[in-house]
């Protein structure tokens, strides 16, 4: 048991490594585009951010687990509208401006993140589901990027633009590295300790998956780029929802346990339809409202820790 906390810390330790490492040399390589910043945000940083839980879901269904990387995908979402975000408003000491045309482009997003959990509502995800959800994602992508666009996607950076993107391929490596170790030793580690591996990938690994996105939008809302830390943020939950969750539907159909789309589903739509609420509050997201966020998540914790044992 011991070997496997150790590779385990050790494989948790590289995804995020890997991830903080991509997260910074992507968003170096897309200042070089003449692309607003939340279009920044939501679409190539949060692309980036979504590659540890990506390719844990990918080891996850290729090593027959496939339940672990969705339980994984919806509790970091969860995490990520609730505590992140809380996070986010208590270290900038201050309210998180947003800007109008985030609640005007993303007025279906909480509506989007219901399909899912409509098409999962029967415990199974099938190919044909999966290529849906890709497809449902995808557009939305394309749509956000092309309505972000300030003008031609001309590369104004020399010779940096290499360096940043073999750093990328570099820390993609050790972000797959990582990866599959993580989901060989939490499974181990779960079945040793008798608790379930879903619960393990939901508040452990879903949790440590969160933090590329977190570091990037600290570093954003320090520089009063706001915009862009919500974009990240947003962006990495619908891609989630979406395009991993098509992604590991694609690559190998699985059945789940209902109660992950009962609880962790619905928790992770409740908790879009307040986040946005507290956003259309005079366009300021306050840190009376983090808080809140935060007992939301932590109410999450205590349903699923006594539910999915």
């Amino acid at each position: 048991m011991i070997l496997n906390i150790v590779i385990f810390t050790v494989a948790l330790y590289l995804v995020i490594k890997g991830a903080v490492m991509a997260t910074k040399y992507a968003a170096r390589v897309a200042e070089s585009f003449h692309l607003s910043k939340y279009t920044v945000g939501f679409i190539v940083v949060a692309v980036i951010s979504i590659l540890p839980e990506t390719f844990i879901a990918i080891s996850s269904a290729v090593s027959g687990v496939p339940s672990f990387g969705f339980g994984m995908l919806l509790g970091s979402n969860v995490a990520d509208l609730t505590l992140i975000f809380a996070i986010i408003v208590l270290y900038a000491g201050r309210g998180l401006k947003i800007e109008s045309k985030i609640l005007k482009n993303h007025s279906v997003y909480p509506f989007m993140l219901l399909l899912p959990l409509v098409l999962g509502f029967d415990g199974y995800f099938s190919r044909m589901e999966g290529v849906a959800l890709i497809i449902v994602g995808a557009v939305f992508y394309y749509l956000a990027l092309k309505n972000g666009v300030d003008g031609a996607a001309v590369f104004i950076d020399g010779g940096g633009k290499y360096k940043s993107f073999l750093m990328l391929i570099g820390s993609m490596v050790i972000l797959l590295t990582g990866s599959h170790f993580i989901v060989i030793s939490a499974t181990a580690l779960a079945k040793s300790l008798g608790v379930n591996s879903i619960l393990i990938g939901m508040l452990i690994v879903g949790l440590g998956t969160t933090l590329p996105e977190l570091f990037f939008s600290l570093g954003a809302v320090k520089k009063r780029d706001d915009s862009l830390a919500v974009g990240d943020i947003l962006g990495t939950v619908l891609a989630d929802a979406t395009i991993v969750v098509g992604i590991l539907a694609l690559i190998n159909p699985f059945a789940f346990p209902p109660q992950i789309i009962y609880i962790t589903g619905v928790f992770m739509v409740a908790a879009s339809f307040v986040l946005f609420d507290f956003m259309r509050s005079g366009r300021v997201l306050s840190r009376r409202e983090a808080y809140m966020l935060f007992v939301l998540w932590l109410v999450f914790v205590f349903v699923e820790f006594f539910t999915t044992r």
